[in-house]
């Protein structure tokens, strides 16, 4: 199998495309966040199609998880944190998710030691979607309040007044991610009551 199929291709085009959209975030402007926004639209579309590419054309590889995995947290970790370093985001908001993170890193390597795979629970499909659509629509509401290009196509206030919901959903992002962090501790409660894999050979 060629490793450098559309899947990973798409999986490593995130992982660039978070270097600018980063640097856009810090200089927080309303131009930056216009332009923000669009690269951030081609990240989470790229983190959309690689996995349902990979699974479609049988190009699932090892290679293809560990970019998308990497990807994945580079751009979320990444993203959070400048936010909250924008003043955009607060900072336990950002604590929360990136725990649950780590959380379900762990539990991923501790039962992939274990031979025991974990799949994605219906909490955690959920809680990635609200993200994207939480984090996104902060990008917007920064560069409205900004009086940035956004206000140029926001007839009659619409666009002014979805952006405010842009807290409501981020709440909605953090219990999904509260949620699905039990859910995968619930998947894996089998695992913490045996002996390490080792002692048993």
């Amino acid at each position: 199998m060629n490793p450098w199929n559309w899947a990973n291709i798409l999986s490593s085009i995130r992982i660039i495309a978070t270097i600018p959209l980063l640097m856009l975030l810090l200089n927080d402007t309303a131009v930056s966040y216009f332009w923000a926004f669009w690269f951030y639209a081609i990240v989470a579309i790229t983190d959309l199609l690689d996995g349902q590419l990979a699974r479609k054309y049988g190009w699932v590889s090892n290679l293809g998880i560990f970019l998308d995995l990497t990807a994945d947290k580079i751009y979320t970790a990444g993203i959070l944190i400048c936010l909250v370093a924008t003043n955009l985001l607060a900072p336990w908001a950002a604590i929360i998710i990136l725990v649950r993170e780590f959380v379900v890193t762990g539990l991923r390597s501790l039962a992939a030691a274990e031979g025991v795979v974990i799949p994605s629970g219906r909490w955690g499909k959920l809680k990635m979607i609200v993200t994207i659509l939480a984090l996104g629509w902060i990008m917007v509401r920064a560069n409205i309040d900004r009086a940035g290009w956004f206000n140029a196509i926001d007839v009659g206030g619409g666009l002014t007044w979805l952006s405010h919901l842009s807290s409501i959903v981020l709440w909605l992002a953090v219990l999904l991610t509260i949620m699905s962090g039990v859910e995968y501790i619930w998947a894996a409660r089998e695992i913490f009551r045996q002996p390490p894999r080792q002692n048993q050979d």
